[in-house]
C-alpha cells in the first residue's frame, strides 16, 4: 500500500476546512482562527501540538482515531501506531483517492479485504478494522516503531512509518484522557470505556424542531428516493439513522452528530467529505435554497455558532424535508426545512444532478 504523496499538497486556512499539517517548529496552542470558540470540533479546532500545525480536520480525525481505541480498552501505544500510519498514507485526511483503489485515512483497499468502499471512507470503520489487525500481530505492543504499522499496512515504503511516531505520539498526548490501558491478554476482554473530546458538544440545532411521524426504515409517504445513484445512498442511509440517538463525536454505527451523519451518508455512497461542520461548510461546491438537490447539506448557526461560523448541518433529502441531528434531548429526526426558515446561512452541493426546484417556506438567513 503506498502513501499519497505529500508534496502534492499545501497549506490551505483551516477555516476553509482543507490543508496539511506544517511540519516545523509551532509553539503548542490553538492556531489565531482555531480552538473551541474558532473551527472548533471534537479535536480542538486549529493548533499546533508537539510543535506541529493541524488543521480542524485533522485534529477531529486524530481525536476520532484515539476514540476507537480508548473505546476498545487498548493501550495509548496502539493509538501511536494507528495515527502514525495515518500520517503517512493520508496525512490525517478522509480522502477518496490513493495508489490503485486505496481509500480514506488509512488508505485501506477494498480489493484487499479491507471492507467495501463505503466502509473504508468512514473514519470509525477503518480505524476499527485497522485495530483488529494490529490486534492480531503477536506481540504488536512491544514492536520497534514503524514495524508494527508496516505489518498491518504492508506498505511498498515500509521506513515511513517510524518517524512519525514522535508527532503521533504528540497527538494521543493531547487527546487521551485517564490512565493507560494494559495489552489485553490473547482471548481476554478489554476495559471498555468513553472517549472525552477536546471540545464540548457544539453542534446542537438550537431550534425548535417538528419532527415527522416516519419510522426508522420507512419512506416519508409518497417519497421517492432519488434516481441519482450517489444521491439515493446518501439518502437512504441519512433515513435510515432516524430514531438513533444524537452522540457527540459520533460517527456511526450506533450514534451520530450532525456532521458524523453528514460524514457516513455520503461514505456510504463512496464519497468522502470532511468531519465536522467547519470543515464541511467546504465540502463539495457552493448551492442554494433554490437550487436545492438530495444530499445537500444545509447550514444554520446552531446554540453555540455564528451566521458565519455555522456550527450546525442537516441533509436535504427532497420534498421539503431535511434529516437532522438535532441534539442529544431529539436525536435524529426527519422535519420539515421550513422549521429552519430563516437561519439557513449556507448550502453545500456535494454529487449528482445539482438543480431542483425550491421547496416551499424556507427562506435563507440575512447576511450578518
Amino acid at each position: 500500500m503506498l502513501a499519497l504523496l505529500a508534496a502534492a499538497l499545501t497549506v490551505v486556512p483551516a477555516t476553509l476546512g482543507v490543508g496539511i499539517a506544517v511540519l516545523g517548529a509551532a509553539v503548542d496552542g490553538a492556531l489565531p482562527y482555531g480552538g473551541c470558540s474558532g473551527d472548533g470540533g471534537i479535536g480542538g479546532g486549529s493548533q499546533s501540538i508537539g510543535g506541529t500545525e493541524w488543521n480542524a480536520e485533522q485534529t477531529e480525525n486524530a481525536a476520532t482515531v484515539v476514540a476507537g481505541v480508548v473505546g476498545r480498552g487498548l493501550p495509548r501505544r496502539a493509538a501511536v501506531i494507528a495515527i502514525s500510519t495515518v500520517i503517512v498514507e493520508s496525512r490525517l485526511v478522509n480522502v477518496e483517492y490513493g495508489d490503485r483503489d486505496s481509500l480514506g485515512l488509512f488508505q485501506q483497499r477494498p480489493s484487499q479485504g479491507w471492507g467495501t468502499p463505503e466502509q473504508v471512507l468512514n473514519p470509525v470503520y477503518a480505524t476499527g478494522i485497522f485495530l483488529d489487525r494490529l490486534g492480531e500481530l503477536p506481540g504488536w505492543a512491544s514492536m520497534p516503531p514503524g514495524e508494527a504499522a508496516q505489518a498491518v499496512q504492508r506498505s511498498a515504503f515500509p521506513d515511513r512509518y517510524g518517524p512519525q511516531e514522535e508527532p503521533a505520539a504528540a497527538l494521543v498526548d493531547r487527546f487521551w484522557t485517564g490512565p493507560d490501558n494494559p495489552v489485553p491478554a490473547p482471548g481476554g476482554a478489554a476495559t471498555v470505556r468513553a472517549a472525552t473530546f477536546a471540545c464540548p458538544d457544539q453542534g446542537g440545532a438550537g431550534l425548535p424542531s417538528t419532527p415527522t411521524d416516519i419510522a426508522p426504515g420507512q419512506l416519508p409517504p409518497g417519497f421517492t428516493l432519488p434516481a441519482d445513484p450517489a444521491q439515493r445512498a446518501a439518502v437512504g442511509f441519512a433515513l435510515a439513522q432516524i430514531g438513533k440517538p444524537y452522540v457527540w463525536g459520533g460517527k456511526g454505527p450506533d450514534g451520530f452528530d450532525c456532521s458524523g451523519l453528514m460524514l457516513a451518508a455520503w461514505a456510504s455512497a463512496g464519497v468522502a467529505i470532511t468531519a465536522g461542520t467547519v470543515n464541511q461548510k467546504s465540502a463539495g461546491t457552493p448551492a442554494s435554497l433554490a437550487a436545492l438537490a438530495p444530499g445537500d447539506l444545509i447550514f444554520i448557526p446552531g446554540s453555540l455558532g455564528s451566521p458565519t461560523n455555522p456550527r450546525h448541518v442537516g441533509m436535504y433529502i427532497g420534498s421539503g424535508l431535511i434529516v437532522n441531528a438535532v441534539d442529544s434531548a431529539t436525536g435524529i429526526i426527519a422535519q420539515p426545512l421550513s422549521d429552519w426558515d430563516g437561519q439557513v446561512v449556507g448550502v453545500r452541493h456535494i454529487a449528482g444532478p445539482a438543480e431542483r426546484a425550491a421547496p416551499v417556506g424556507a427562506g435563507l438567513a440575512a447576511a450578518p
